[in-house]
């Protein structure tokens, strides 16, 4: 062996060493004689559990006709490749810990956190969106948010999405909330309810309320189509419009609203096309319902019209209800009454009427 020999990459001092003992034919206890070194220590520096010092290292190169250099170079790119390993899955880890805390590719997407090559920016700018000092923490909201123990990937999506909604609606102003007078107005708001045009009346009309308002796109894997909770002493109604047409946008707007005026508290994301099967939520179900279109009316209508409802059937039963016809035909494609392919022609879109008051 070359008095000269460097590694070319980093390997283990053991290894090496190993392999010179076979080619000599020693054993362990044979180099271990040789230095007046313990069979242990010779051991130890085999498996990488032990480190090479300069006095080992003199005493390597006298037994195996090498420099000292050779073991110190080998012993220091050794630990040296350990030490940038190390530092890797450091770095693996505390990415892992952030996309579990929250979906931060959507949020990048989103803008709600910059993009950066920086781990430690891209920390400090998650940490910030959930309003925690470290990622070791978990966040906690103003709203008395239902959490597991467990971050999944549903339930992280469904706090960002909270706390973007808590971002969002704590900077508005609102006006004076009381329950009675909520109430009271429904009738009024859904007088908005007719024309695709006074969708965009909605919002400032429940501001002035002193209901929050806004629209936040569900983040993936959350399926959200509304959301309903207080805000200190201010009720919040957050929809996403991820049906964007005018029957989903005013069912999911009363049944929201529905939570409020029957009183529930707490926090209610909901999923419309999956809700929860329990009381508050059928009470919920039950008032947006009946507020929309009068039970009986409607009853007498399907009886009268099926089983065919032209265009011009319901259209004539939406001006009689002082609705959209896209309420009464996404009521009875709800029941099954009407193919969800036929007249979508009905179901105009409110994106462009909302386009203020949603929050990408």
């Amino acid at each position: 062996m070359s008095n000269t020999l460097t590694p070319a990459r980093a390997i283990s001092p053991g290894r090496i060493l190993q392999r010179e003992l076979d080619a000599r034919g020693w054993t362990q206890k044979d180099l271990a004689e040789i230095t007046k070194r313990p069979p242990q220590t010779i051991n130890e520096i085999i498996k990488g559990t032990k480190q090479i010092t300069p006095e080992t290292a003199r005493e390597l190169s006298a037994a195996l006709g090498t420099t000292a250099e050779f073991w110190i170079n080998l012993e220091t790119n050794y630990r040296l490749n350990l030490a940038k390993k190390k530092h890797k899955e450091s770095e693996i880890e505390r990415r892992s810990r952030l996309y579990t805390l929250a979906p931060i590719s959507e949020l990048i997407k989103r803008q709600w956190i910059k993009s950066t090559e920086s781990l430690d920016e891209l920390e400090q700018s998650v940490c910030e969106f959930l309003g925690i000092k470290s990622p070791q923490e978990t966040p906690q909201f103003l709203v008395n948010f239902r959490h597991s123990q467990v971050l999944e990937p549903e339930y992280s999506s469904k706090m960002a999405w909270c706390k973007r909604v808590e971002q969002v609606v704590s900077k508005q102003a609102v006006g004076e909330f009381r329950l009675d007078r909520l109430r009271g107005a429904i009738p009024d708001l859904l007088r908005y309810a007719k024309k695709e045009e006074d969708v965009a009346h909605v919002p400032q009309m429940l501001i002035d309320l002193g209901v929050h308002f806004a629209i936040v796109p569900h983040l993936n894997k959350t399926y959200l189509d509304g959301a309903a909770f207080y805000l200190g002493n201010h009720p919040v109604v957050v929809l996403t419009l991820r049906h964007n047409r005018i029957d989903c946008f005013w069912f999911s707007l009363m049944h929201e609203l529905a939570h409020i005026v029957a009183g529930h508290r707490g926090v209610y994301l909901d999923n419309l096309d999956d809700l929860e099967n329990n009381s508050e939520e059928e009470e919920a179900n039950k008032l947006a319902r009946n507020w929309l279109i009068d039970e009986q009316a409607l009853n007498s209508f399907v009886c009268q019209t099926q089983p065919r409802f032209s265009k011009k059937a319901i259209v004539n039963f939406a001006q009689a209800q002082n609705r959209h016809p896209g309420i009464i035909l996404g009521r009875l494609q709800h029941e099954s009454l009407v193919p969800y392919q036929n007249l979508r022609v009905l179901l105009t879109k409110v994106k462009p009427l909302l386009s203020n008051w949603i929050y990408d």
